[in-house]
């Protein structure tokens, strides 16, 4: 089965305006794959929309949504609609703030939590639900390193990662048996426009090695069947085998307790 008829006909992907968000929706149009690209800034997505269009010839459709609201689930069900979407890339959710957890308000960090995880887990339970129902399908969460561990200047935003890391790989497990992929794509240092932006705000320098977004976007897709995880560049954390014979053993023992589920 060839990427587009096992993947496709549609492909959600959230913060697609820049970065890495771009690179995979102008990856998997290439493959064949409408496309409908979801971000908080119009002008970009209706840009690279077009230039879509232009390069694949696929559709490309595109909304503007601010993900850390409490509306925004609604908004890309509605543009959505009926259409069938059997790849979902929730690459949407890095953190500007770079503070201490008690220096910024705590409005700040809800609207991060709900732009990492809320959202997402809401278009996670609907899209996969119907993947699971049509027996194929593709979910990848683009995740990050703060996820195997806590640290200053991150606890809100490790918090989030490490539940990716979590839920993806019980997704995997959960999903597998119904030809559903997940791949949780575990980032190091990625060179994309918010992390320039916040490295200028706080006046550090460019680190000498960062990863492109084209390749990041390209080694995730390649690997979207061989989840549960794949980490660029991460030298801590469990290597992706060893994680996935540990959600084995675990589910091999959650089966004996709570059964089918």
């Amino acid at each position: 089965m060839g990427f587009a008829e096992r993947y496709g006909p549609w492909a959600v992907i959230s913060g697609a305006s820049e970065g890495t968000g771009r690179a995979f929706a102008q990856q998997v149009a290439a493959s064949g794959i409408h496309c409908i690209l979801i971000a908080r800034r119009e002008a970009p997505l209706a840009e690279l929309a077009e230039q879509i269009r232009g390069d694949s010839g696929v559709e490309c459709i595109y909304a503007s949504v601010d993900l850390s609201l409490p509306d925004a689930f609604e908004k890309i069900i509605a543009v959505v609609g009926d259409r069938e979407v059997g790849l979902f890339i929730n690459n949407a959710g890095a953190d500007a703030n770079g503070s201490h957890f008690l220096n910024k308000d705590v409005d700040s960090w809800i609207s991060m939590l709900n732009r990492n995880l809320i959202t997402s887990l809401r278009c996670t339970h609907h899209f996969a639900g119907l993947m699971r129902q049509r027996k194929k399908g593709g979910l990848l969460f683009v995740g990050s390193g703060a996820g195997w561990g806590g640290g200053p200047f991150m606890a809100a935003y490790s918090g989030a990662k490490a539940f990716d890391l979590c839920f993806t790989e019980s997704l995997w497990a959960e999903l597998k048996s119904y030809n559903v992929d997940v791949l949780h794509l575990v980032l190091t240092i990625t060179d994309t426009p918010a992390l320039r932006q916040l490295l200028a705000d706080k006046k550090q320098p460019l680190p000498s090695r960062m990863a492109p977004p084209e390749k990041v976007a390209s080694v995730g897709l390649a690997h979207l069947g061989r989840g549960p995880h794949y980490n660029w560049g991460q030298l801590l954390g469990l290597r992706a085998g060893w994680r996935r014979l540990r959600v084995r053993l675990v589910g091999a023992y959650s089966q004996k307790i709570f059964g089918a589920g």
